[in-house]
């Protein structure tokens, strides 16, 4: 394999990207309640719950920036918008297509918004990992 020049230390990358990770789980998983989870699908008021899920997302990247580079406070504020668009998208194509979860674009439509969580993680522990 290729060498690559890059100016990330791999370690702390490394480090970042696993603080990150724990963070989706716990907001996407562990910390979501059911209101958030079913409320942030819906048609209409789905607002406020979204935007208390998503604050999650963003609180928890603020705890994983604050300690490392504490100038880069406004990440979280990214990451809240960030999550903020992928679950709103999510959520309108569920309401479209209404695939139950016998169906494997249900999954498909999960691990997708899994996927672009993780990317944007990898992102933001990059940016972290930096200098």
């Amino acid at each position: 394999m290729p060498s690559f020049d890059t100016p990330v230390p791999v370690g702390a990358f490394a480090l970042l990207f696993f603080a990150f990770a724990v963070k989706q789980l716990a907001a996407d998983f562990l910390l979501q309640s059911a209101w958030m989870a079913h409320g942030k699908d819906r048609a209409s008021a789905w607002i406020l719950p979204l935007c208390a899920h998503t604050g999650l997302h963003g609180l928890g990247t603020l705890l994983i920036v604050l300690p490392v580079k504490p100038a880069l406070w406004w990440l979280a504020l990214v990451d809240f918008a960030v999550h903020t668009v992928i679950d709103r998208g999510k959520g309108l194509i569920g309401q479209r297509t209404h695939f139950p979860p016998t169906d494997t674009r249900f999954w498909w439509l999960i691990g997708i918004d899994q996927f672009l969580h993780h990317v944007t993680h990898i992102g933001l522990a990059a940016i972290l990992a930096v200098g």
